[in-house]
């Protein structure tokens, strides 16, 4: 394969996906030609566009397309797109296609790379270390899975001797990158449409684990085994890095970091959630090690802002809280919802639910279950399919889920009807949550509250 520096055309079919995007904008920022195709406008591909990126939302072969010659151009594609004309095309041209997971991968070979992996937590761990590797002015590029608050964008350039990506487990992804530097967030059953069952994902992330060359630059959360020598890293408990000393300290909270017998306390920041101690410790930890000072690693804590869509809160002068949230696995549910209620224990909760995969919700069904039960009220969206076909999943439905949660106040609803429902609802805190589309209830949602007030 020729190096990505002979390009000067790319073409991305699937670019409005998160991470097509932020290689998207990769080359954009190196000065190349970017163009792409997806099947419907989005925040993010106006985005895109406004930065200058020519997108086309219908699969037709333009003549920009016809303009486009073998020899300078790479096309770009995502495994969750299905047969197009537009890929068709440049298969029957002998264009140079690759995946997006292979383009992330000769990307990593040409610079010092920090991967970051794990079925949860990786993108806000991602983030963060992007936004500390910014704080200490390091010459880096970042790929997200995320919008992250501070950067306002999945992408951020400030050189590229240095790549930060997020290490996707989807599809054995991961295993395409080249990491010098890597977390291992967590290793949890998820994707068994891919690996089939949990076994063969422990195995994905320990031969990840194997591409990293030394144990000194391998941080895994304590507990996982990876089948080789790493450093730990807990909270509440003893690792080789670990936190504790967790407190609230009014809309912040507040955390000690350790590394063997040197404490360094008082670190505060804005982001809730002991899980997301557990990812700032991950990201301390990695810092530290690569080089970076305890005073800067505080300070970039302090003003660290989040991802849109991880626990992303509006709190109004009516007393009533909006959260809104990504999760999609009943540990992330979990997660989010434990905070909830160790935050706000007696306040009334409603939680908005769209599942995400037919294969997912059949998996997980006792699972979420579990988690959604814990809602004081329950509006269940209908399965968001994403890359399957509901015939594929016969009997698979929002209410054959529904069934298995013991919560008396619980319906199934359209995404269409949900915004309605939410209104007739008595509630203190409102979470949605999901990875599919349920996030085009965020706007109205909050411009109803906010006149409410």
């Amino acid at each position: 394969m020729k190096p990505l520096t002979t390009y000067q055309n790319f073409y991305f079919v699937g670019i409005g996906g998160i991470g097509m995007s932020a290689l998207a904008r990769y080359f954009n920022a190196s000065g190349k030609k970017v163009l792409g195709y997806d099947k419907m406008p989005t925040k993010l591909t106006e985005a895109l566009q406004s930065e200058g990126i020519d997108i086309v939302f219908e699969d037709v072969i333009n003549e920009k397309i016809n303009g486009l010659t073998l020899e300078n151009t790479l096309v770009i594609f995502t495994p969750a797109i299905k047969k197009l004309e537009i890929l068709s095309h440049f298969n029957a041209q002998n264009f140079d296609i690759l995946k997006r997971a292979k383009v992330l991968g000769m990307i990593t070979e040409k610079t010092k790379s920090i991967a970051i992996a794990g079925t949860h937590g990786k993108t806000t761990t991602s983030s963060l270390v992007a936004h500390l590797c910014k704080e200490a002015n390091l010459p880096f590029s970042c790929f997200l899975g995320g919008i992250a608050e501070n950067f306002k964008s999945n992408f951020f350039f400030n050189g590229d001797e240095i790549s930060v990506v997020e290490a996707d487990e989807y599809d054995r992804s991961f295993l395409t990158l080249s990491p010098d530097w890597a977390v291992i967030t967590s290793t949890d059953a998820d994707h068994l449409d891919i690996y089939g069952d949990n076994a063969t994902i422990q195995k994905g992330f320990q031969d990840f684990a194997d591409l990293v060359p030394s144990e000194q630059q391998l941080f895994v959360r304590k507990g996982i085994d990876i089948g080789r020598d790493a450093k730990t890293y807990a909270v509440n408990e003893v690792a080789d890095f670990y936190s504790d000393n967790i407190q609230e300290k009014g809309d912040k909270i507040s955390f000690d970091f350790h590394h063997g017998e040197k404490k360094i306390p008082g670190f505060l920041w804005e982001i809730p959630g002991i899980h997301n101690v557990e990812n700032a410790t991950a990201a301390i930890a990695l810092l530290n090690s690569f080089g970076v000072d305890f005073e800067t690693l505080k300070s970039g804590i302090a003003s660290f802002k989040g991802i849109k869509r991880r626990y992303t809160k509006h709190q109004f002068t009516s007393g009533k809280i909006y959260i809104d949230d990504y999760a999609h696995h009943p540990t992330e549910l979990n997660a989010v919802i434990g905070s909830i209620k160790t935050f706000y224990p007696e306040k009334k909760l409603l939680v908005v639910f769209q599942p995400h995969l037919f294969s997912r919700t059949r998996d997980f069904a006792d699972g979420f279950a579990e988690s959604l039960a814990k809602a004081d009220q329950l509006i269940l969206l209908d399965i968001y399919p994403a890359r399957e076909l509901p015939e594929s999943f016969d009997g698979i439905t929002s209410d054959w889920l529904s069934e298995k949660i013991e919560l008396k106040n619980k319906e199934v609803s359209t995404l269409t009807d949900a915004f309605d429902k939410i209104k007739e609802k008595d509630f203190d805190v409102l979470l949605t949550v999901g990875a599919g589309n349920i996030d085009t209830l965020y706007d109205g949602i909050v411009e109803w509250l906010s006149e409410n007030e």
